[in-house]
């Protein structure tokens, strides 16, 4: 029943793709591919969610502020906030929610 996953790993660099890795009643991991120069459009959050980058350089616009967020670095945000991200350089992250 234990299962290895390379998911994260191969998933390509093609402008926005969105997987869930993870879908559970307490919650739902999704991995996010963003190519460089590309943007993941304006949506909300229907529950409060951590994003952690695992490669690359984005940039979070909410509220009308820009937070550049790095490699292995992480960052809390709020349900029903409408909010984008622009990739700097080609990025994978997780969305834990």
């Amino acid at each position: 029943m234990y299962i290895i996953n390379s998911q994260i790993k191969n998933q390509d660099y093609n402008k926005l793709q969105v997987n869930k890795l993870v879908k559970t009643e307490a919650l739902e991991i999704l991995n996010i591919s963003l190519e460089k120069g590309s943007i993941f459009p304006e949506h909300i959050a229907p529950t409060d969610a951590q994003l952690i980058v695992l490669e690359g350089e984005i940039i979070f616009h909410i509220n009308g502020k820009s937070y550049p967020i790095k490699e292995q670095q992480h960052f809390s945000f709020p349900k029903e906030v409408p909010h984008w991200v622009s990739a700097e350089e080609n990025s994978k992250f997780l969305i834990i929610r």
